[in-house]
């Protein structure tokens, strides 16, 4: 289904394909392809379709189309507790943050992942193998993937929360605000100007947030050194991320393989794991199916 932006039906078939050439039967919502602007639908559409995805038990999984734009704004409509209570695997990234914060505080494991619209493209082995281990309840980590590099080092155990960094920031002071104390926080985002990354990286930080986080993990901030503004100058982001978390007294990493990137790793979220900073590796501590 599609929460956020629209999609077309050539932009999701060869996910399509993936998972039907490992046995699973695929369901497209009803609105899956509506367009309402730059929604996927309006929000009664969108919000039905996921809806009746977690209460119709005919279905095992809820698997996103794309991310973009829209999600938070479906949280009004939502039953959310009967969602979490379902059990279900939630699927998705980029805005699907939002839904990943609600359903994780609510007790429900689930996955920053591909979704069909990312399989669109060639992705390296890897990426496939750890979305097929996700899907089959195997430890999606267990796969061959480039470790992050060390920006403070250490190890750091905690539950695993986070997401598209300017989606947590738009979560403070909200009844879904981003969760810190204890975590292992993941935080990645797509096509910010580099001043904008300090300034949600900003945010974060005088919030409190991030002081009390167990570790930190952060995938990249795709596109925003292409991004620069030439009327105001600006660092790289992996600068930007330095001087902004570097200082925490928290095992830290960067260029971990998440989110946007052009090849990504499969993560529950709501889950134990633990963090070794120093050799840029989480390793899972349970299973997001127990």
């Amino acid at each position: 289904m599609s929460p956020a932006s629209p999609t077309s039906p050539e932009s999701i078939e060869r996910g399509i394909r993936l998972l039907e050439g490992q046995g699973y039967r695929v369901s497209l919502a009803e609105n899956v392809f509506a367009k309402d602007g730059y929604l996927a639908g309006t929000d009664a559409q969108r919000s039905s379709d996921l809806q009746r995805a977690f209460e119709d038990d005919e279905i095992a999984g809820v698997v996103c189309s794309r991310g973009g734009y829209g999600c938070a704004r479906l949280l009004p409509y939502l039953d959310m507790d009967q969602m979490a209570a379902s059990g279900k695997p939630f699927i998705g990234f980029s805005d699907v943050t939002t839904l990943h914060l609600a359903l994780n505080r609510r007790g429900l494991a689930t996955f920053h992942a591909p979704m069909l619209l990312t399989f669109s493209v060639d992705r390296e082995p890897w990426v496939i193998d750890s979305f097929l281990a996700l899907l089959s309840g195997q430890d999606s980590l267990k796969v061959d993937s480039p470790a992050g590099v060390t920006l403070r080092g250490g190890v750091a155990e905690g539950v695993l929360t986070g997401g598209c960094l300017c989606l947590l920031t738009d979560s403070l002071a909200t009844p879904d605000t981003l969760e810190c104390a204890g975590r292992i926080v993941m935080i990645e985002d797509v096509d910010e100007n580099p001043h904008r990354v300090d300034a949600l990286l900003t945010h974060l930080l005088r919030s409190g947030a991030l002081e009390s986080a167990a570790g930190i993990v952060v995938g990249e901030m795709t596109g925003t050194d292409e991004r620069c503004d030439p009327k105001i100058g600006a660092w790289p982001w992996r600068r930007i991320v330095e001087d902004r978390l570097g200082n925490l007294n928290v095992p830290t990493i960067v260029n971990y393989p998440i989110g946007h990137m052009k090849n990504m790793l499969s993560i529950p979220l709501g889950v134990r794991a633990r963090l070794d900073a120093d050799a840029g590796r989480l390793t899972l501590l349970e299973s997001p199916c127990a």
